[in-house]
């Protein structure tokens, strides 16, 4: 079936709400369909996800024509104690720049281009 996520067994180190989140701040007027395509969630998991980052105020959006446009509150201190006083811009900060760094390390197996 076209547009359902391939099924994942096991625990990952990401929560699907750091997944979202962090697919927002990539692009804050994502539609709900590529969210969840690039999440590898389905689009009603997006959906409950944002109104839970909504209800507890690390998320907001206004309506734009047919699409929406959502803004992250970054100075929202994350919820569980282990994290106290770490912020969802210093969360977002790292998950940026291990993709920055994904994106500019050559493919496994490959040798990087010589000078």
């Amino acid at each position: 079936m076209e547009g359902v996520p391939e099924p994942h067994n096991g625990w990952t180190f990401l929560t699907n709400h750091a997944r979202v989140l962090a697919a927002i701040a990539d692009d804050n007027s994502a539609r709900i369909r590529d969210i969840a395509a690039r999440c590898r969630l389905t689009e009603r998991a997006v959906q409950k996800i944002i109104a839970d980052l909504e209800r507890d105020g690390y998320l907001s959006h206004t309506r734009e024509g047919r699409g929406n446009t959502y803004r992250i509150e970054p100075d929202r201190v994350l919820r569980h104690p282990a994290e106290a006083g770490l912020s969802v811009a210093a969360l977002l900060s790292l998950l940026a720049q291990d993709e920055v760094a994904r994106t500019r390390r050559p493919p496994t197996g490959t040798s990087p281009p010589q000078p």
